[in-house]
This record gives structure tokens, sequence and C-alpha cells, in this order.
């Protein structure tokens, strides 16, 4: 014979199941920009701020820090459309001086995300021809998000200290 039970004993256990679903929904958008970081050149984006030697230090030697403000854009070519900046800065944490630790926000300023960010952080060793890194963190479209990111450069000038970099990016959010 079945006991019975009181109805107000399976709410619970169907809406549990329910509730965790409801909150575990969450959204993967993927993501393709380039940054443009020049240090050198009319449309310097970012400079040297710390070194060994001061702010003339290069920023391939170990210890140099570098402030950047650099277009965000849909396409590698410096003539594609600005969707956004990326602030923040690096420093060169490599003893060899071969690698980079990078904490930017790219903030989007025109298009789909406008108004909205995504807070980058890791390891930039940028005699690798593809780099992985953390987005930790976001606001706006891209609230509660994490994920990550793959780093290619699409264009470097090491004696002029330029380089165009594409961000291909696959974000969780809600």
């Amino acid at each position: 014979m079945a006991i019975p039970f009181p109805d107000t004993f399976l709410l619970p256990l169907l809406a549990l199941p329910l509730i965790y679903w409801a909150f575990n929904l969450r959204k993967q958008t993927k993501l393709v920009f380039y940054v443009h970081d020049y240090l050198s050149g009319y449309d310097t984006s970012a400079i040297t701020v710390a070194g060994k030697d001061g702010p003339q230090t290069s920023v391939l030697h170990f210890g140099t820090m570098v402030a950047v403000d650099d277009p965000v854009t849909e396409g590698p070519d410096p003539k594609s459309k600005v969707i956004g900046r990326s602030h923040g800065m690096y420093i060169n944490s490599q003893l060899d001086g071969k690698g980079l630790h990078l904490v930017f926000s790219v903030i989007f300023t025109d298009g789909e995300y406008k108004g909205s960010t995504l807070e980058i952080q890791g390891a930039d060793l940028f005699a690798m021809k593809e780099r992985e890194f953390s987005i930790v963190s976001g606001t706006g479209y891209f609230r509660f998000v994490r994920g990550y990111g793959i780093m290619t450069t699409q264009f470097i000038d090491i004696p002029n200290l330029r380089a165009i970099l594409k961000l291909d990016v696959t974000v969780k959010h809600y």
C-alpha cells in the first residue's frame, strides 16, 4: 500500500530542478576584434611609464610597465571601424623579456555591445603564435561573464614597437 504524502511535499521536489535550471541558463557569446598597440608614431596609444631606466626603458626588457589606451576595431586594417578602446597596462614579467602580463578593459563604444566592457587578464608570451588569456569579468551585456580568448599577432613591427593583435573571445554570461 502506498504511503500518502501531502501535496506540499511534492512541490519542493519539482521546484528545485526548475530553479537550478533557470539559474544556470547562460548565454555564450563569441567575438573577434583587433587591438592596435602602438608605442611610436603619430597615433601612439601606449607609453612606457616605468622600467629599469625609467620611461625610456624598452617594453622588451624585464620589469617595464606600459599604460595603454589602444583602439579596438572590427577588422585588422587600421582604418577599420573603431568599436572600442582597450584601457589598462601590461608589464614585461619574464626575465628574458619575452613575456608580458596583461590587465586591461575592453570598453565597447560602438556597435551591438556599446557601453559594455570585458576585463582581460593573463600572460602574453608574444613569441608564441597563439596565446590564451582569461576573461575575468565584465559589465553591461557581459555582466557575470567568464571566459577565455586566443590572441594572435596579425602584424608586428618590433623596431618601431607597433602591433595589431587579433582577439578571438568566447564568454559565458547571463
